[in-house]
């Protein structure tokens, strides 16, 4: 497994790291804990040693999960994210976001209870969950965050990006403006903006990349059908018809980059690793199958420049897809 840093933090991590939040927040199935545990140390066998999650993530059960597989092991670095009130009464409707706090006597008792939960003493990467532009641009928070850094509980600092509102102006704005060591976001070869602009913005500020739904929700694993039925407990279920229809003719598009010595869902993750500012990959992972295959992404074949520029290509030409017209329907293949 390779490994690259996080900025200018000295932090590395696994090129291929492990989202947990797959195994913890049931919208990938349903995993006891011992289950969970058991693929964590899976990956952690097969040389993948950064692993991210968040407060949010079952309120606190993706770093409970963390603790009971790794404990302290200095040999894992650990990822996780703060922001969002999990501590008070929340009337949720839906998949509505919860209330943020950032105020510097929450951030501080939402990093303990981290740190409780993790069973460690300091958190390898550091993450603002989905800040607004109010928030970054609030010094009072980022003045905390070095003081953080100074007394080493934390030991990189960033933020991760969501995909509810684009995004792209607040990723540029961090890049540019605040001493953060890395950007979370989501991008992969079928979903290519604002992933790029914050590449660039990444090179120009000396920031890393941490790539996250590199499969984009497991597409470019080369699997899907236009018959695919996904679980009544899978989020994917409520994804438009056309994502599946237009998307299994995308992943036609991009079968090229499969050979003998690399399966199309390691393409993917060369896709992302062929920009050095890509300091680590986050598949979403819910079986052993695919940390084999994924974790082994990280020594198969990187792309060539061609092959990297003839996707790049491809999504600007709209991978010479139609758009799919007829009335929008859940993905639920009745």
């Amino acid at each position: 497994m390779q490994r690259r840093t996080l900025g200018s933090s000295g932090v590395e991590v696994s090129t291929v790291g492990f989202g947990v939040w797959t195994l913890a927040t049931g919208w990938w199935g349903e995993y006891t804990d011992d289950d969970a545990v058991a693929l964590l140390r899976h990956a952690r066998d097969r040389g993948i040693t950064f692993f991210d999650t968040a407060d949010t993530y079952g309120e606190g059960r993706g770093e409970q999960l963390l603790r009971k597989a790794f404990g302290d092991d200095a040999g894992v670095q650990v990822g996780t994210k703060f922001g969002y009130d999990i501590y008070s009464p929340w009337d949720r409707k839906g998949h509505s976001e919860r209330p943020h706090d950032w105020s510097p006597a929450f951030i501080r008792y939402a990093l303990e209870q981290s740190l409780q939960r993790l069973g460690r003493d300091t958190i390898d990467f550091y993450q603002l969950h989905n800040p607004r532009l109010d928030a970054l641009q609030d010094d009072g928070i980022f003045e905390l965050l070095d003081e953080l850094l100074q007394a080493g509980t934390v030991r990189s600092i960033g933020v991760a990006l969501g995909p509810a509102i684009g995004w792209r102006d607040e990723g540029l704005w961090v890049a540019a403006n605040r001493p953060i060591h890395a950007m979370q976001v989501i991008h992969n070869a079928l979903e290519q903006q604002p992933g790029r602009d914050f590449i660039a913005a990444a090179r120009a500020n000396g920031v890393s990349i941490v790539a996250r739904v590199p499969h984009s929700s497991g597409m470019l694993e080369g699997r899907y059908t236009l018959d695919t039925v996904f679980a009544e407990n899978d989020h994917r279920r409520h994804r438009p018809r056309s994502w599946l229809v237009e998307g299994v003719q995308k992943v036609e598009r991009v079968r090229f980059l499969e050979r003998d010595d690399r399966t199309l869902g390691q393409a993917a993750i060369q896709w992302l690793l062929h920009e050095p500012e890509v300091a680590s990959v986050l598949p979403n992972i819910y079986d052993a199958d695919q940390i084999d295959e994924f974790a082994a992404a990280s020594d198969s074949p990187p792309l060539t420049d061609e092959e990297f520029r003839r996707v790049e290509d491809l999504w600007e030409e709209g991978f010479g897809v139609e758009p799919y017209v007829e009335e929008s329907a859940p993905v639920t293949g009745d």
